[in-house]
């Protein structure tokens, strides 16, 4: 695939083509971010951009992961010192999963937002901010809580932070839209450039296909599932015989084959005893999803293959949080 094929796959929205396709010319170099609050324990949710940053990677690009602890002090999830020593793991986990350590930044926002001349933009946002317009920036994020001034705050910040940190491209889920089309809109009038975007799908809830994979709610998995709770939580998975479940539901499974386990393995290997026909070996999504839909691959047979696959990719960050807890 060409340059800019590397860096749109498996994303819902570019924002914008042009803007975007110009990047792909020359990407060497180039600096790109995603900003998390931490968490502590990374879920498949924050290792679907993470597969995205690792496109971006060997497309040429630098990565800027913002560890977003003053975001997190300000959505009320600790103190400073516990939301640092959070991040620390989700350091280590990142480089674990794959991001190439010589060519990721690690950053706390606390490391320049709390300076002078941040606050003082922050200030000039909210001055040329609607409180309506922050708060529909923030309502996908906040997940029904109840307002507070801090949440206002938030997404002028997520805003500042592309400027602060020297950026020619963001990343993220696509829940984190209106933060990212504030920004477009917004930095411009204070006299920053507005930089293009890449949005990176939400995966359906594993058991319903139904809404969004949640840490909160439902069943998620992350790196510190064993093989043993991994599998259970796929064999659980909703896995109709379709791409396209009726309404509005998606099926989970081929989600996670297609953003998760296609962009990082060259060949899946879905093991069958011969009196079933014997293993299958697919080296695209594309065929797997089209075996599933005529009946040629069960779906049991398929979530097989997606256990262990996926375990095969949280196995050396599992093994880091072992270290780090031990």
């Amino acid at each position: 695939m060409d340059t800019y094929e590397l860096l749109t796959r498996n994303t819902d929205e570019v924002v914008v083509e042009d803007e975007v396709r110009e990047l792909a010319q020359d990407p060497d170099g180039k600096r790109v971010y995603v900003g998390y609050e931490p968490s502590g324990v990374l879920h498949l949710g924050h290792l679907l951009t993470a597969n995205k940053l690792i496109d971006l990677q060997d497309a040429g690009m630098e990565v800027v992961v913002l560890l977003a602890d003053v975001h997190a002090y300000l959505n009320d999830k600790g103190t400073f010192e516990e939301i640092r020593e959070t991040a620390e793991r989700m350091r280590a986990q990142f480089l674990a999963y794959g991001l190439d350590e010589e060519r990721t930044e690690f950053v706390y926002g606390s490391d320049y937002q709390l300076e002078e001349d941040y606050t003082l933009d922050v200030h000039e946002l909210e001055l040329s901010t609607t409180l309506n317009r922050a708060q529909r920036a923030m309502a996908e994020i906040q997940s029904g809580e109840t307002a507070k001034v801090s949440h206002v705050v938030y997404p002028l910040m997520q805003a500042l932070d592309i400027e602060y940190l020297d950026l020619d491209l963001a990343i993220g889920g696509m829940d984190q839209r209106k933060v990212h089309m504030l920004m477009r809109e917004e930095l411009p009038a204070i006299g920053y450039e507005a930089r293009p975007v890449l949005h990176t799908p939400i995966v359906a809830d594993l058991t319903t296909g139904d809404g969004k994979m949640s840490s909160s709610e439902g069943i998620t998995i992350s790196m510190e599932d064993s093989t043993e709770e991994l599998e259970e939580k796929v064999n659980s998975a909703f896995c109709p015989p379709t791409r396209d479940p009726e309404g509005d539901l998606e099926n989970p499974v081929l989600e996670l084959f297609e953003y998760h386990v296609f962009p990082r393995f060259e060949e899946v290997v879905v093991e069958r005893p011969d009196e079933y026909g014997g293993d299958l070996t697919y080296e695209s999504y594309e065929t797997l999803a089209t075996d599933l839909e005529s009946g040629e691959l069960h779906p049991a047979d398929a979530k097989g293959a997606l256990a262990s696959s996926l375990d095969e990719l949280i196995a050396p960050g599992r093994d880091v949080l072992s270290e780090m807890r031990a």
